[in-house]
């Protein structure tokens, strides 16, 4: 048995399915069901039993998926302890997508820095919770923020819940508390159509019942509070950047309930590799939640 029939053990058993399992591995099905034959030939035991269309772990299998999990844990602490000696600290990827990136991930990021000054931080920038979701499955990020809920396969530790507002130009006839059905016909300024971000503002308005009028579709968050001044739009913000639209001359105004969004640090179910977990231990301890 070698570490590569290890990750196919484990990825078979997460995914339930030879296909979704060999497209995660990035393998061809064919090789991975080859794989896990002679693997069980190899152990003398069955390992995944047919059913329907996906597979099933074995009582057998279940124990060995539980072994291979922990070997492969240990080989990535060993790893993260070898890279961490060569580098003079380590390297700590951590996918955000753009808007927690000056907010969440500006204080964090620098609370674990002070902390840790021998580890290069990276920000991995991610379209929205899919793209945090999928840098974190695809190794391509240590951890991630982002907003809850994520798939199960993930672990989450919530460390902010932060409120969303209504940020609009001057003059516009609004409650200082906002109710969620005055979004009805408002212009506001969202993500361009088909993108992650987009998805996520179209599943609350449908959870409200509620449909705003687009008056500009922009990718890039960074010139929202600039364009809600010039097309006369309004725009859904956070509580704790808010500062930056009363700078620009615009008015923040809450929802009526308030409606908030819990963000987390997210990570694989392994054990962190140890910059990894200095940086959730670093979050938690600054948690608002």
């Amino acid at each position: 048995m070698n570490l590569q029939q290890l990750r196919y053990v484990v990825a078979t058993a997460e995914h339930r399915t030879m296909t979704d399992a060999a497209r995660s591995l990035y393998i061809a099905q064919p090789a991975l069901s080859r794989a896990i034959r002679d693997l069980e030939r190899e152990l003398g035991m069955t390992l995944f039993a047919r059913s329907g269309r996906g597979v099933v772990v074995t009582a057998q299998g279940r124990r060995v998926v539980k072994l291979a999990k922990e070997a492969l844990d240990a080989v990535h602490e060993i790893e993260a302890l070898a890279t961490q000696t060569h580098s003079g600290g380590g390297e700590l990827r951590v996918a955000s997508p753009p808007s927690l990136e000056a907010g969440l991930a500006g204080r964090l990021l620098p609370a674990y820095v002070a902390e840790h000054p021998g580890v290069r931080v990276q920000i991995v920038r991610c379209d929205g919770r899919d793209g945090v979701v999928n840098a974190i499955r695809e190794q391509r990020a240590d951890v991630g923020l982002t907003d809850l809920p994520v798939p199960a396969d993930l672990v989450s530790h919530p460390v902010e819940r932060q409120e969303i507002v209504l940020v609009s130009p001057p003059g516009l006839d609004l409650p200082e508390s906002v109710p969620m059905t005055r979004l009805n016909g408002l212009r506001l300024v969202l993500p361009p159509p088909g993108s992650a971000r987009r998805k996520e503002f179209d599943q609350l308005f449908a959870t409200f019942g509620v449909r705003p009028v687009v008056a500009v579709e922009a990718d890039e968050r960074g010139g929202w509070l600039a364009t809600a001044r010039t097309a006369s739009a309004s725009v859904l913000w956070h509580r704790g950047t808010s500062d930056q639209a009363v700078r620009a001359g615009l008015v923040v105004r809450s929802f009526d309930p308030p409606l908030r969004r819990v963000v987390a640090v997210v990570h694989t179910r392994r054990r962190l590799a140890g910059a990894a977990q200095d940086f959730l231990n670093v979050a938690e301890h600054a948690s608002a939640v």
